[in-house]
């Protein structure tokens, strides 16, 4: 029971179902919290016989007193539905008491059953090809560490919509940290993305506005790892005598010459590779994640090692550009990979996309906006991070260059040494024709 809830009736006339003979109904306001819910009252009423401040039937009405008096039978009633509610119930909303006094037993929808709903409508997207097996995964997983919060931290089954309150989603992301162990950025991705279950429920009508709006995620900035173009080069003439590390170092160095990322690179088809206006080849294709175009011209070493898998019996089975391995399977024979190379740095599959911006594009002088367009990017912002990388990685250079010169040559230090020693008195050797 929340005895602190602010509830109020009001009789309005509800202009917009005026009939022909100028009657106007007679409607009923509940507002419970601010929130409001309406319904009919059965009765009629002239513009003119109705007093607006009051909220009933005027002195010219000749039926004023039978209108009136119905109306304070209404406002009654109403009010002992909502007491009724608010002896059984810890929220009470309008429409708990509108469908309470109309006598309607609709059930409240709740949290989990909304959830699988919007899983299966993302399951219907993905029969339509709208949206990815990768993105109808990821909510279904939420859904189950959705299920374990509401049994572990709240002690419940489940939960009515309208208990949904900006606390639930703040204790769900901590909890995320606290019970799965998660780091900070994947907590916050996690919450974002429940963010998007509440938004299809004020779509759908199930709530009138996103209690989970004013949630912000804050994310930890994280190190962009990427190879220098010597380790790149290291990586490159590398023998391997293990035929899937050569497959794995093959992909990886194909996408650090097309910043391509994992998805967009397994999925490859020979057909998605044409030749582009400058008569070169290109690979022209749409990013999985943001299905905007990232078309990109096949640099030498890229279109090498597309050539050396055209009759690899998997490319060939699946129809595939390369060979590609699972991205579990790929990480772990990239740490292989370092090993062998010699290489002190944590490589994943996104590493040969940062390797492509910040090696391959920015530090070669390729201007911004073509970078831009080269990574797919749908906003600036997001390339002007590897150029701060970039600068980062000149002005640390630049430091260890001002360091060595201001050290003095060796043959500097050699005058420097020989000028500070005592000078040393040569005798005079007499030739012949002095002593005669």
């Amino acid at each position: 029971m929340n005895l602190n809830q602010t509830f109020a009736i009001l009789f309005r006339l509800n202009y917009s179902k005026a009939n022909s003979k100028g009657l106007v109904p007679i409607w009923a306001r509940i507002t419970v919290d601010g929130e409001r819910a309406e319904c009919s009252t059965g009765k009629q009423i002239q513009v003119t016989h109705w007093d607006l401040e009051a909220g009933q039937a005027n002195k010219l009405c000749q039926e004023a007193k039978s209108i009136n008096d119905h109306l304070l039978l209404v406002k009654t009633e109403i009010n002992r539905h909502y007491n009724i509610l608010l002896s059984s119930q810890e929220i009470v909303t309008a429409n708990d008491v509108k469908r309470s006094y109309k006598g309607k037993k609709e059930q409240k929808r709740t949290f989990l059953e909304l959830f699988r709903q919007f899983n299966q409508h993302l399951s219907d997207r993905l029969k339509i090809n709208d949206i990815s097996p990768k993105r109808r995964q990821k909510f279904k997983m939420l859904y189950g560490k959705c299920q374990s919060f509401l049994k572990k931290k709240l002690k419940r089954d489940d939960i009515f919509l309208d208990e949904i309150k900006l606390n639930f989603l703040v204790e769900f992301e901590l909890f995320l940290r606290t019970e799965d162990d998660v780091a900070i950025n994947t907590s916050m991705k996690s919450a974002k993305d429940l963010k998007q279950v509440t938004k299809y429920a004020v779509t759908m009508e199930y709530l009138p506005s996103n209690p989970f709006a004013n949630f912000k995620s804050i994310y930890k900035k994280g190190t962009r790892y990427f190879l220098t173009k010597s380790e790149l080069q290291t990586m490159y003439k590398k023998k391997f005598d293990i035929k899937r590390l050569e497959e794995v170092r093959d992909c990886y160095i194909f996408s650090c010459y097309t910043g391509y990322a994992y998805a967009d690179t397994e999925s490859l088809r020979p057909t998605d590779i044409s030749i582009g206006i400058d008569g070169e080849m290109w690979v022209i294709k749409d990013r999985k994640k943001t299905k905007v175009n990232e078309n990109v011209p096949l640099l030498p070493r890229a279109l090498q090692i597309i050539n050396k898998y055209k009759k690899h019996p998997y490319c060939v089975k699946h129809n595939r550009l390369l060979p590609v391995n699972s991205n579990q399977r790929y990480n772990s024979y990239l740490k292989e990979i370092a090993d062998v190379c010699g290489i002190k740095k944590k490589l994943t599959t996104h590493t040969a996309r940062h390797t492509f911006a910040t090696t391959v594009l920015l530090s070669n002088g390729v201007p911004m906006e073509t970078a831009m367009e080269l990574l797919g990017h749908t906003d600036i912002r997001t390339t002007q991070i590897y150029a701060k990388i970039v600068q980062e990685k000149i002005s640390l250079d630049m430091k260890k260059l001002k360091k060595k010169l201001s050290q003095p040559t060796n043959m500097k230090e050699t005058k420097k040494k020989l000028s500070s020693r005592a000078p040393v008195k040569r005798k005079r050797v007499r030739t012949n024709k002095q002593a005669a």
